[in-house]
């Protein structure tokens, strides 16, 4: 797959620091995961949970009322 830009993973003005977040706690996750079942990650876990977000896997789901007025 190529790398998707953010503005094709974005919608609806979704902020491009909220999915910095996200892709980062993504990625702790695959790696906690797994550490827990004792097994090597091969792929970057950046790059899956990117994927991840660039294909619905895993959604972005801001609170509006954190976002500046």
């Amino acid at each position: 797959m190529l790398r998707p830009s953010s503005t094709q993973i974005l919608k609806n003005g979704e902020s491009n620091y909220s999915l910095v977040i996200a892709v980062a706690r993504r990625a702790r996750e695959i790696i906690d995961t797994a550490n827990e079942e004792k097994t090597v990650v091969v792929a970057n876990p950046v790059k899956t949970a990117v994927e991840q977000f660039a294909k619905n896997e895993y959604r972005l789901i801001e609170d509006p009322s954190l976002r500046k007025k």
